[in-house]
């Protein structure tokens, strides 16, 4: 029985746990810069929902910097399947377009 118990905490500690997407900003027309459309941050934030969090949970785009979540995603693009575009697109969603 303890073992059982063991055996069934090990296994749920592996799990990830879903990602709650509602608490991402979605972006808006007002959201739109010199250098990112609306389509372009609605692009990024889906790539950003369907590959970075398929490894680990998703951060607001506000917890961090623009300059913070470039060297993020430096070191994270190579673990990607990712286009250089694609990342790209990213990029901007999570920088809010700057």
């Amino acid at each position: 029985m303890v073992m059982s118990i063991v055996l069934l905490l090990s296994v749920m500690s592996c799990k990830k746990d879903s990602t709650n997407t509602n608490s991402l900003y979605t972006p808006t027309l007002a959201d739109t810069t010199a250098t990112a459309t609306l389509a372009e941050l609605q692009q990024g934030r889906q790539l950003y929902i369907d590959n970075c969090g398929k490894c680990h949970t998703l951060y607001n785009p506000d917890s961090y910097s623009a300059t913070q979540w470039k060297a993020f995603i430096s070191n994270m693009a190579p673990k990607t399947n990712l286009t250089s575009s694609e990342i790209t697109l990213v990029s901007k969603y999570v920088c809010r377009g700057k």
